[in-house]
């Protein structure tokens, strides 16, 4: 059965005779290029973590000379040189198989790794400064993370992806995730933002040796859209309730509301609830805006009709008169 081998070297787009120096600038390049936060292609983040597995790699001299006489199987030490293909696949670096094992760890709930390893501190403050802004400054167990604050990555760091609905993240509280076999509880703070990092201090293994840097990824929720620190939600309202006014239920994080609709209100029209929205770094809490949109029974009963006939031909009112 032939072995099929991943070509780090290709995946950077180097030499195999490439120096350090080489490899570096190409990692940079390349992750400039295709980091998730900047490049929203679809397949941004698998390409982005393809990169920094062969950077983690080929970087280290123990880790490239294992690389160069074991494959893909260089973490096993098991010599595969001989195997099917290897002369094609590997050695001349001109087709990308498969194989090979990543960073990547196992979470459960809502998490995943997005890269691992041993990028060293000047690489990783120096590239994503120029990539992020300065991160907030919140306190529990969690430091927020931003490569402005002056702190460097460790060299076991792990960095993860936690998804969240808008209701966990506006919630915070205690999650419970699962990596390597290992249980993990981490608090996260009310109101934590898409894009903002975490870090939990000494969370990347059960011995402590590094930290575990989680990137918050909020899910689209259903219903709500966020805007900073406000929410808005479609609000559906009858022609009558729009021209009459009425108090109507809007769903909010937390559950529903009722809202005031003003006699005369039109589609677009924004109802703010105040204090419904995420809470803020700062304190307080945003707001939700309740957006009118006004529909019409698709299909009128005859008396429906009847009635809507009527007040066409004794309303004056005309939508597309001026003012």
């Amino acid at each position: 059965m032939a072995v099929a081998f991943r070509d780090y070297y290709e995946t950077l787009g180097v030499p195999r005779d490439a120096s350090n120096e080489d490899i570096r600038k190409a990692y940079r390049k390349l992750a400039r290029e295709h980091h998730p936060d900047v490049n929203k292609d679809p397949g941004a983040d698998d390409r982005f973590k393809e990169i920094s597995e062969a950077y983690e790699v080929l970087r280290d001299p123990d880790k490239r000379k294992r690389y160069d006489q074991l494959g893909a199987n260089w973490k096993a030490g098991q010599d595969v040189s001989g195997a099917p293909g290897w002369e094609d696949v590997f050695r001349r670096g001109r087709q990308r198989g498969g194989g090979g094992g990543g960073p990547s760890g196992g979470f459960g709930d809502g998490v995943r790794v997005e890269f691992g390893g041993d990028l060293d501190g000047a690489d990783f403050s120096e590239f994503f400064g120029d990539l992020f802004g300065g991160g907030g400054g919140r306190s529990s167990i969690f430091d927020s993370f931003g490569a402005g604050s002056g702190r460097t990555r460790r060299s076991a760091d792990q960095e993860a992806i936690l998804e969240l609905s808008l209701e966990e993240a506006a919630a915070g509280g205690t999650k419970r995730l699962s990596i390597d076999g290992r249980e993990l509880e981490v608090d996260l703070p009310p109101g934590v933002r898409d894009g903002q990092r975490l870090r939990v201090r000494g969370g990347a293994s059960s011995d402590g040796d590094g930290d575990l840097i989680l990137r918050i990824r909020l899910r689209p929720h259903p219903r709500l859209r966020l805007k900073g620190d406000d929410l808005q939600v479609d609000l559906p309202i009858a022609p009558w309730e729009a021209a009459l006014g009425a108090k109507v239920p809007v769903q909010t994080l937390t559950g529903t509301a009722q809202v005031t609709v003003p006699p005369g209100s039109s589609s677009g029209r924004r109802l703010r609830l105040r204090g419904e929205g995420l809470p803020k770094e700062g304190g307080g809490k945003g707001d939700l805006y309740a957006v009118v949109s006004i529909k019409v029974p698709k299909k009128l009963t005859r008396t429906e009709r009847d009635l809507f006939e009527q007040l066409s031909k004794v309303s004056k009112f005309n939508p597309r008169a001026a003012g």
